[in-house]
């Protein structure tokens, strides 16, 4: 049934707006990171590189995207596509760099160095460093590819509501009986018929005769017997 493809607009909402504000993150991230001294070089608040561009900007705007048609969106699988390009967004916050550095052989779209807590580069702690590749790369796509496959997930899902729902809205459908669904036209109309003649004395057909008329059922009355005699001869005289 069609009705079985639409769902509630609640159903993604909360995943709609965790992919949003993961997307605003994961872009926004490294452009306001030199403002703490927490992220990778440039230190420079808004500063534009390739690195930044094809490994924040980009994934960043694939889950924003995908977010705001999971969070509006009534059709199932519009929602699963929608999931679909966050998680790739995720995916590629992840597996970025190394795509670019190693396959496709760009070393010049690269994250940058990580900072120092002074705003140089310096040799920073392993924790320091850890923390700012889970919080710019590694962990924002892991909560988006979580996030994402479980918007998928909700949007796949049929609740026994939207069965009923979905038959209830077919029964609807079906016209009700009554003169206003006839033709104006009485020649686009179909024709009444009777299932019985018509009769001039009722509703019902004339009676007629179930025996043959001017005959008799039985044969003329017949002497049965042979006329009277004396049973006695008469005296003679």
């Amino acid at each position: 049934m069609a009705g079985v493809a639409q769902i509630p607009r609640s159903r993604g909402s909360l995943c709609g707006v965790l992919l949003v504000l993961l997307g605003l993150w994961g872009g926004l991230a490294p452009f306001v990171g030199p403002y703490f001294h927490f992220g990778f070089t440039p230190d420079k608040a808004f500063g534009y590189t390739s690195g930044r561009l094809y490994l924040s900007v980009i994934p960043g705007a694939a889950a924003l995207i995908g977010g705001l048609l999971v969070l509006m969106t009534r059709s199932r699988t519009v929602g699963i596509l929608s999931g679909l390009l966050a998680a790739l967004g995720g995916a590629w916050f992840i597996a970025g760099f190394a795509t670019t550095a190693d396959v496709l052989k760009k070393l010049t779209v690269s994250p940058g160095l990580p900072m120092d807590s002074s705003g140089g580069i310096a040799l920073t702690s392993t924790i320091r460093t850890y923390a700012e590749q889970l919080s710019f790369f590694a962990g924002v796509g892991i909560l988006v590819i979580f996030v994402a496959a479980l918007a998928m997930g909700r949007f796949s899902m049929l609740a026994a509501r939207d069965a009923s729902a979905a038959g209830s809205a077919g029964y609807g459908s079906y016209p009700s009986a009554g003169p206003d669904q006839y033709p104006d036209d009485p020649e686009d109309a179909p024709a009444p018929q009777t299932q019985y003649p018509a009769a001039p004395t009722g509703q019902f057909p004339a009676t007629q005769q179930q025996y043959p008329a001017g005959t008799g059922q039985f044969p003329p009355a017949q002497q049965q017997f042979p006329p009277a005699q004396d049973d006695f001869p008469t005296s003679a005289s």
